[in-house]
């Protein structure tokens, strides 16, 4: 399949740059798969679609506020800095903007010096291997002096920092939300879990790669990027149940379905499993793991809408894609949902 294939005219204005106050007060979009329908509800009437023995599963990672603003030490020369990946202790792997100016050597400077950096190594792609310094505890610096690395197409700044987490976000990680999760309040999951549907979570650790383009017209040429996730021995135990006594897996957004089914395809089976995923879910794909998914509208020709055509077919997400535009629905990170059932 091309990537044209995957592309649809989408007014710059659907695309949300702030969320609602109500986190479930968006709309939804919901899609049959077997009867190619289309309705039209709100996000609170999720409950409808859910029945006792099911389980929806969430993804518990915490995004960081990896985006620093400092200073070199030597000229003042303005820097910024994203966190990607802890590497060990205080040693980080991050972009650095602009990238010419740190070198290995280098002493960075954030907040007034209450956190510094040396960069230890420059690295083939441009990113950079940072030593931190701090005292305390370092995620608590991070909170005070880092901000939200929200997605490009986002232009807004983002008043409360924890808007872009879920309610329930746990596991420190992540560069990105896992956004279909943002909908739900404490409050609508106690409600569904008292109609008998079972709440599980894994971790995924989203990358910034989830915004990258493809740059490929064959998408079958695509390389995904690697992502880390958990499944705790519990969580593994309670889908496993579910199959058994016939109940549905609801994945809330691509990334638990990238960690369900990655472990079905590499065990056989859910068990506590813990690794890298460069797992690229794209038609025709048979899904082993999941029954349903919670998601958002998602970018053209982007992975994320490649996911959701697998699991109905590319026809009809198109058209449900069509249809979203023609009534008004919010894309991305701060849109509304769609659940494909």
């Amino acid at each position: 399949m091309n990537i044209e294939d995957f592309d649809f005219d989408l007014p710059e204005e659907l695309i949300a740059q702030t969320p609602l106050k109500d986190r479930a007060a968006s709309r939804m979009l919901v899609l049959n798969r077997d009867a190619k329908t289309i309705e039209h509800k709100h996000f609170t009437d999720i409950k409808d679609y859910l029945r006792k023995g099911d389980c929806l599963v969430l993804n518990d990672t915490r995004v960081l506020p990896a985006r620093l603003y400092g200073i070199k030490e030597d000229t003042g020369a303005k820097i910024e800095i994203l966190l990607l990946h802890q590497q060990e202790g205080d040693s980080w792997e991050v972009l650095a903007k602009p990238a010419k100016k740190v070198k290995a050597g280098t002493k960075l400077i954030f907040g007034d010096g209450k956190l510094t950096a040396t960069c230890l190594d420059t690295l083939e792609h441009g990113g950079r291997i940072l030593q931190f310094a701090y005292d305390g505890i370092f995620y608590e610096v991070l909170d005070e002096l880092g901000e939200m690395p929200l997605p490009p197409y986002i232009k807004e700044q983002l008043p409360e920092k924890e808007r872009y987490q879920t309610v329930y976000a746990k596991e420190e990680g992540s560069a990105a939300a896992p956004t279909a999760g943002l909908h739900f309040t404490n409050e609508l999951l106690d409600e569904i879990r008292e109609m008998g549907v079972t709440i599980a979570f894994i971790t995924l650790h989203v990358g910034l790669g989830t915004f990258r383009p493809v740059s490929v017209e064959k998408i079958d040429e695509h390389k995904m990027h690697s992502e880390f996730y958990h499944m705790t021995k519990e969580t593994a135990a309670t889908l496993t149940n579910v199959k058994e006594n016939n109940g549905r897996i609801i994945s809330v957004g691509t990334t638990s379905t990238r960690t369900l089914e990655t472990i079905v395809r590499d065990h056989g089976k859910f068990q506590e499993a813990s690794g890298w995923t460069d797992i690229f879910i794209y038609p025709p794909y048979q899904f082993r793991a999941i029954d349903g998914l919670i998601t958002n509208f998602h970018l053209p020709k982007s992975t994320l809408i490649m996911m959701v055509s697998a699991l109905a077919d590319r026809v009809t997400i198109m058209q449900a894609y069509h249809e979203a535009v023609k009534e008004r629905y919010r894309f991305f990170s701060f849109g509304d949902a769609m659940l494909i059932i």
